[in-house]
C-alpha cells in the first residue's frame, strides 16, 4: 500500500468503512466508489450516526440504501 488518499481508497472498495463527515455524522457502509473529489459512493446497509439528543444518547438509524457523500464533507475514512 502506497499510502496516497486514492490509492487507501482503491484498495478499500467492495469493503466495509466507516465515513466521518465535518457535522459530527458519521456512516457505516460498503465502499463502492470513489472519484478525485473524494465524493464516495456506500452502499447496502447503511449505519448512520448522529451526535445525540439533549440526554447524550446517540442517535443511529439503519438504512438499505446508495448513499452518495460529497467529498467537501468528509473528515475521515476509516477502513
Amino acid at each position: 500500500m502506497s499510502g496516497r488518499p486514492l490509492d487507501v481508497l482503491e484498495e478499500s472498495l467492495n469493503e466495509p468503512v466507516t465515513v466521518h463527515l465535518k457535522d459530527g455524522m458519521a456512516y457505516h457502509g460498503t465502499l463502492a466508489g470513489y472519484d478525485q473529489h473524494m465524493n464516495v459512493v456506500l452502499e447496502g446497509r447503511l449505519d448512520v450516526d448522529g451526535e445525540g439528543d439533549a440526554l447524550g444518547e446517540l442517535d443511529v438509524e439503519a438504512v438499505e440504501d446508495t448513499t452518495i457523500i460529497r467529498g467537501d464533507n468528509v473528515v475521515t475514512i476509516k477502513a
